[in-house]
This record gives structure tokens, C-alpha cells and sequence, in this order.
């Protein structure tokens, strides 16, 4: 990884757009999967005026579930990948969803509730493809939380793998992320042929960060620290801000 350079250029027609959600276009909350958060007018006009101007090449790329985004959006279903690219919905509509031993998640979703129980601060939430634990209202207890979900691996298998966040460390189903979405989307109308643009501020956005540079587009790092993008911005208004420049033709 390297530090990402200065601010990037301003968006333009022909390119492609991919977007993380929290910490990206929309501030982080205490709550899992964002609690009562939607996209608020302003933001929505923004994201209009971009998938207007490119004849629909923008999708959200996010860890919350398809359901969730569809709720943030109040029922405007744009292509979007869920769950870190387990389940994916394309241009048309069409969903597909990564196959995997439900068994599995269940016990360690189950083991999560148990452990978590007894310490105030942690909170797990089952997604339906994977499951995350939570530590953003106790950040002593991050240690602790990475620990347990390491804990399960061996018993999941390596049909599974633990994904670390910014307060958060998950379980998911192996061979999907936001980088494999990224690519599947590139393969598909309207986003094939376009330069590919990835907009993301946390570690699971690294995948699509170098998915991005190997296709020769546009990785745009939100906030500090080390990254594989090319680009930063600074915060979520700085992201707004660039989107305002949104005037392509």
C-alpha cells in the first residue's frame, strides 16, 4: 500500500462509478446497518444527475444487504452489491447470490449472540449471507471482538473468511468482495467498456481499490491512512463536494 495523492479529477461522462456507502456518501452511526439513515435529497439528486449523464453506469458497492440499500435509496433499485459482493444485482435487475454452507453461519452466529451477551457495547447482526460484529459503541473492546471471529475459523472452514473493518470484523463466504464485484459489473452493460472509478473510505474497499487500478481507473481513498488507491478525498462532504462537479457531457 502507499499514501494516495492529491484530489481527483472531476468526474466525467464515459466513466463508471462505484460507491461505498458508510464512511463514503453517507457519515457513519452507532447503530448496525446504519440504523434510520436514508440519502437525503441533495445526495440523491447528485447520484441522478450522475447516472443521467452516463446512462446509468453507477452502482453501490456496499458490506449492508441489498434490502438495506434498497431502504436507504426509499425503493430506487440501483445495481448495487451487497453483503461485500455475496449478492449482486445488476442493470436489468437480475440477482444473483453466492452459494454457501448456511449451517456454518447459523453455528457462528449463534456462538457471536452467546459470546457477545456478556459484554455490554457488542452487538452482532446477522445479514442473511454473513454475519458482523460490531464494536463501535466499545472500542476497548475491539481486541476482544477480532479474537472471537478468528476464534470460529477453523470450524468454518475455508469456505469462509473473516473481513476486518473500521469497528467491525465480519464473516463471510470466501471468493467474493467488493473488488470481484467491481469486475463483474465491468463485464456487463452499461458499465463494460467505461473507465472504472471506486469511491471508498475502509479496509474491505481495498479490494476494489485494486481492482480498479489493474483496469486502469480511477481509486478514490476517503479519509487517512495507508491505501492501495491512487486518489483521495478528504471526508464525506469532500465526496459531496465532488460530485457537485458532476457537470458531464
Amino acid at each position: 500500500m502507499t499514501r494516495a495523492g492529491g484530489g481527483p479529477p472531476a468526474p466525467r461522462a464515459e466513466w463508471a462509478y462505484f460507491f461505498d456507502l458508510d464512511g463514503t456518501l453517507l457519515d457513519f452511526t452507532d447503530a448496525p446497518g446504519g440504523g434510520t439513515a436514508r440519502l437525503d435529497d441533495e445526495l440523491r439528486g447528485q447520484i441522478g444527475t450522475l447516472r443521467d449523464k452516463t446512462g446509468g453506469a453507477v452502482a453501490l458497492i456496499s458490506g449492508r444487504t441489498l434490502a438495506d440499500i434498497d431502504r436507504l435509496l426509499d425503493g430506487d433499485h440501483l445495481p448495487a452489491a451487497g453483503q461485500h459482493g455475496t449478492e449482486r444485482r445488476d442493470a436489468r435487475g437480475q440477482i444473483t447470490r453466492h452459494a454457501f454452507p448456511l449451517e456454518r453461519l447459523e453455528w457462528a452466529h449463534a456462538r457471536l449472540i452467546d459470546a457477545a451477551a456478556g459484554h455490554a457495547g457488542l452487538l452482532v447482526e446477522h445479514k442473511g449471507l454473513s454475519l458482523a460484529l460490531h464494536y463501535r459503541r466499545a472500542p476497548r473492546l475491539g481486541g476482544y471482538a477480532h479474537r472471537l471471529v478468528r476464534s470460529l475459523a477453523p470450524r468454518l472452514g475455508a469456505q469462509f473468511s473473516i473481513q476486518p473493518g473500521k469497528r467491525i470484523v465480519e464473516v463471510k463466504p470466501a471468493g467474493k468482495d467488493k473488488g470481484a464485484a467491481v469486475v463483474e459489473f465491468m463485464a456487463e452493460l452499461p458499465f463494460r467498456g467505461r473507465t472504472p472509478v471506486f469511491v471508498g473510505d475502509d479496509l474491505t474497499d481495498e479490494f476494489a481499490f485494486r481492482a480498479v487500478n489493474r483496469l486502469r481507473g480511477y481509486s478514490i481513498k476517503v479519509g487517512a491512512g495507508r491505501t492501495a488507491a491512487r486518489w483521495r478525498l478528504r471526508d464525506v462532504r469532500a465526496v459531496r463536494q465532488w460530485l457537485d462537479k458532476a457537470r458531464v457531457s
